[in-house]
């Protein structure tokens, strides 16, 4: 984030080297130790370096060496408390602007204003309101600068408000008849250090808030299979390519209609940003809808695509998919394929294969007018059908730089088919291989989908 820019000011002849400066007493700066430190009451709003040498620093040299500046907004600033030894920690000078109302000090409150002196008994504008509320003017402060420490001022008789400001939202309250530059000084730099504790627990705190509720969205947004009444077993596995998500662009849905067909689509929407993953679940639930409408094939692809291009946020947004539709009695399906890889399909004493990848559409959202034909596939009376992702067959193998790709896959799943892995088991032993082999996370999102048939 760029450094702020403080607001720029004219300066006084006095400071500008064209005329002596009035002391409190009469004298001129040259005659009185606290030159450069306060301004006479009848002078406009300004902006000074506390100097503990008692005569005024050069300009140039003080903005270049001051590290905190102080906003003290009091109705008598010439009477004010401040003595010149106001240095931060490191020794450097504290740079102080006064303000004798609120009006000026929010002409005076810049981004490079680090803590706000705020005496108590100063008045509260009508705008404020308070009526009998002794902390309005504090309380109009906070609210005017939300992200700047604030200190009050209080006489000693009055403790019992600066506690009660401290309550209210001030970094610490001060006793003005106990105050000298080095409480001063001190108090300003725990004040700072403790507001900008107390703001980065409050981002910690409203971040892990905020990723409390993107979890509980993302949880309630995967899908539940609606399988009631298949034989058919069912088995998933979701790994986002995102850090610390739960949902990514890859989405998966299994439904069963009332005719008893099991409907299964598994796609995967370019990108892997939350909206990839927004748009993937608009996609996901336009697609169980249509399927429940009794839309299938072409047909449910082209109003899929029309839904993407509505939705999408760039015209160069793409998503690919794959459906397939099995028939109640559980040997044959129609397949189709929009940009998307062949399911994975396994018999007992066959060997694993891919389904036929003849006739595959484009990806949606990329030709206008595009058709997606449906090819029937035999599936036998007990088989395996494994449908998945891009990031499953794109990590790499090991230093080479090779991709696994669908060969790769094909084996990997033979052998641990061989090896009696079936379900959760096979797809998360998958999973965790690619992984390995990868050396590492996946940077893609992976989605793996099981559906299993057995006699």
């Amino acid at each position: 984030m760029p450094a702020p820019v403080p607001r720029q000011r004219a300066i006084p002849a006095a400071e500008g080297g064209q005329a002596p400066t009035a002391a409190p007493n009469g004298g001129s700066a040259q005659d009185s130790p606290e030159a450069g430190v306060t301004a006479p009451r009848a002078t406009a709003p300004s902006e000074h370096t506390a100097d503990p040498a008692g005569t005024a620093p050069d300009r140039a040299e003080t903005a270049a060496h001051t590290n905190l500046t102080l906003l003290l907004i009091e109705d008598d600033p010439g009477g004010s408390p401040i003595v010149p030894e106001l240095l931060d920690q490191s020794g450097k000078p504290i740079r102080v602007r006064t303000a004798r109302n609120l009006t000026e000090a929010e002409r005076l409150l810049t981004d490079d204003v680090h803590c706000i002196l705020l005496d108590l008994a100063l008045p509260a504008p009508s705008r404020a309101g308070g009526g009998d509320d002794e902390l309005a003017v504090l309380k109009h402060v906070l609210e005017l600068a939300p992200r700047h420490a604030v200190l009050a001022l209080t006489g000693a008789d009055d403790t019992e408000r600066g506690a009660e400001a401290v309550r209210v939202g001030a970094q610490d309250y001060l006793v003005r008849d106990e105050l000298d530059g080095r409480l001063l000084s001190r108090a300003i730099r725990y004040a700072v250090e403790r507001k900008r504790s107390d703001s980065a627990e409050r981002r910690l705190a409203e971040g892990r808030v905020r990723a409390q509720e993107n979890r509980r969205l993302e949880r309630g947004l995967l899908p539940t299979p609606l399988l009631d009444g298949s034989p058919l077993r069912f088995a998933a596995r979701y790994r986002p390519g995102r850090s610390r998500a739960l949902l990514g662009g890859d989405f998966y849905d299994v439904v069963r209609t009332p005719d008893g067909t099991v409907h299964a689509m598994i796609g995967d929407v370019c990108g892997h940003g939350p909206d990839e993953a927004a748009l993937g679940v608009e996609l996901r639930i336009a697609w169980r809808a249509l399927t429940l409408a009794g839309l299938c094939g072409d047909q449910l692809l082209g109003t899929l695509q029309q839904v993407l291009e509505h939705e999408r946020s760039d015209d160069e947004i793409f998503a690919t998919l794959c459906t397939v539709d099995i028939a109640p009695d559980g040997r044959r399906a129609g397949l189709c394929l929009a940009g998307h890889p062949s399911p994975l399909l396994a018999r007992p004493g066959h060997p694993a294969r891919l389904l036929p990848y003849d006739n595959n559409g484009p990806a949606l959202g990329l030709l206008p007018g595009a058709r997606w034909p449906r090819m029937q596939v035999e599936l036998g009376a007990e088989w395996s059908l494994m449908l998945y992702t891009d990031g499953l067959i794109e990590g790499k193998v090991g230093d080479t730089g090779e991709r696994l790709g669908q060969d790769g896959m094909v084996e990997m799943i033979r052998r641990q088919l061989s090896a009696g892995l079936r379900g959760e088991e096979l797809l998360r032993t998958a999973v965790n291989e690619v992984r390995d082999l990868n050396g590492g996370e996946l940077t893609d999102d992976v989605a793996v989908l099981l559906l299993d048939r057995a006699v």
